[in-house]
């Protein structure tokens, strides 16, 4: 892989990762249509952590907050205050991408490895996005939701493992059907992705730490890790400020697009 193409990876990273397009079908389609190698499991990694630095460069307040809260209510045994409820929320969505990723560990794997797995699960997620919208009644704020809300959005987030299924459109979408507003679900959603990625991250910085391949790769690491982080950066405030008003169907037709194209010509390559 060379500079520019990790740059233009870190790039598409940080701003699939939170536009509802999955930046991890694009991570598969991307360089497969290209002809590019695979980035690998170091840079997939590190650009993930770039896009954690850009949640925690526009929420750190946010997440400050919610650390104080949820700390308290330790303390008093109380779920009062509306900070104290979403940060357990977050600590209830967490759980299902944990047992789930490693339970199927391998499955999802497999996946990463089969481009035309991505494109079917992109039009998936264009589904997904298309009847949240359609079905969603949007009446309550984030501090409204349930604990069987925030179940569901990680169950949501779990199965955006499998690349192709965006994590934040299929999070997004869990939110609004069970009516939380469309800004609200999506704030919801960028502050899920923390401990989920820094749990993720740190396993396999451990695992590559012993191979050796952060030291030999590190110029195309920083490089990816850069741009993720400031794209990143850059379409957190842009989807926030969109979807105060806007839908998701815009991204349901371009995620089925793309889908149906590499379906195209991965039938192509096969039978050609």
């Amino acid at each position: 892989m060379t500079l520019l193409q990790a740059i233009f990876l870190g790039i598409l990273q940080g701003a699939t990762e939170f536009i509802p397009v999955s930046s991890s079908g694009h991570l598969v389609l991307v360089p497969w249509l290209l002809g590019w190698p695979e980035p690998g499991l170091a840079f997939d990694a590190i650009v993930h952590w770039g896009t954690v630095l850009a949640v925690l460069a526009v929420f750190w307040r946010d997440l400050y907050r919610l650390l104080q809260a949820g700390l308290e209510s330790l303390r008093t045994r109380s779920l009062a205050d509306p900070d104290a409820r979403i940060a357990w929320w977050i600590v209830i969505g967490t759980i299902p991408a944990v047992v789930i990723g490693y339970l199927f560990q391998d499955f999802f794997e497999t996946l990463f490895g089969t481009p035309a797995a991505a494109a079917g699960f992109l039009l998936v997620t264009g589904l997904i996005l298309s009847l949240s919208e359609r079905l969603g009644r949007q009446t309550h704020e984030a501090e409204e939701m349930s604990w069987r809300d925030a179940l569901l959005v990680g169950l949501a987030q779990a199965a955006a493992i499998a690349p192709g299924i965006s994590r934040s459109g299929a999070t997004i979408a869990a939110g609004l059907l069970r009516g939380v507003k469309r800004a609200a679900a999506a704030r919801f959603s960028f502050l899920l992705v923390v401990p989920a990625i820094l749990g993720a991250g740190v396993l396999s910085l451990l695992d590559l730490a012993g191979e050796g391949a952060l030291a030999t790769d590190w110029p195309l690491l920083a490089s990816g890790f850069v741009a993720a982080a400031v794209s990143g950066y850059l379409c957190i405030r842009f989807l926030l400020s969109y979807l105060r008003r806007g839908r998701l169907y815009g991204f349901a037709v371009y995620v089925w697009l793309l889908g149906g194209a590499s379906l195209i010509v991965a039938l192509v390559q096969r039978w050609g």
